[in-house]
């Protein structure tokens, strides 16, 4: 079984690429845990489904209609044998799957798969939004990314080309539903380094956050 470091944090924290750089100074694999609510969430839009049906999405998240790989670069999603990794990014999908993520019975059944990843390799980096609290509570090493909101919006709406207004609103929502659900509410691991990233330059986050890991493997 590999060790793992997680990353958590609120949407636009600059989870994934700090956790993909550390992933790769490192040597060690990495895999984004949304990346699984997402996949879901497009395969649930595409197959036209309920998205207030707990047992049917339960159900499809154990579905071999699609599946979620671990890459160095990047988490992929396929549907079928059609790579739509760039899809699930869409800020559409994205409030799909905050909400299915409220349901119980999804996060149980994608836990599984989520988890999986850590047995094939030596040694994991996993960012989310519950990896240090739900997924690998066991972590050696636990961080948690946060920044002020309207940096984050600024951030978030920049990558997708959109208005910071419009995404301002749309992740407040998120937030919201994130921080609130009774299932595994986003919140910092215990232990955790937090590290506030408003003020800082991707560089000097990923810094910091190397320190800390070889300062304790």
């Amino acid at each position: 079984m590999g060790r793992v470091i997680t990353i958590d944090g609120p949407a636009a924290s600059g989870k994934t690429s700090v956790s993909r750089e550390l992933a790769r100074r490192l040597g060690w694999s990495w895999v984004s845990t949304g990346a699984f609510y997402r996949g879901l969430a497009y395969t649930a839009k595409r197959l036209n489904l309920n998205l207030d049906d707990e047992s049917q999405l339960s159900e499809l998240s154990r579905s071999d209609s699609w599946k979620v790989e671990m890459t160095e670069s990047r988490t992929r999603v396929l549907f079928g044998d059609e790579d739509v990794t760039d899809h699930i990014t869409h800020e559409d999908i994205g409030s799909i799957a905050s909400k299915i993520s409220h349901f119980p019975q999804v996060r149980e059944s994608l836990l599984e798969g989520q988890r999986d990843c850590r047995e094939r390799t030596e040694g994991l980096v996993a960012e989310g939004r519950d990896c240090g609290t739900v997924v690998f509570p066991d972590a050696e090493i636990k961080i948690f990314l946060t920044a002020r909101s309207e940096n984050r919006a600024e951030r978030r709406a920049k990558e997708l080309g959109l208005e910071k207004e419009e995404m301002a609103k749309a992740q407040q929502i998120r937030d919201q539903q994130d921080s609130t659900r009774k299932t595994a509410p986003l919140s910092v691991p215990e232990s955790a380094l937090v590290v506030d990233t408003t003020e800082m330059s991707f560089h000097e986050v990923v810094q910091i956050i190397e320190d800390f890991v070889k300062a304790r493997i």
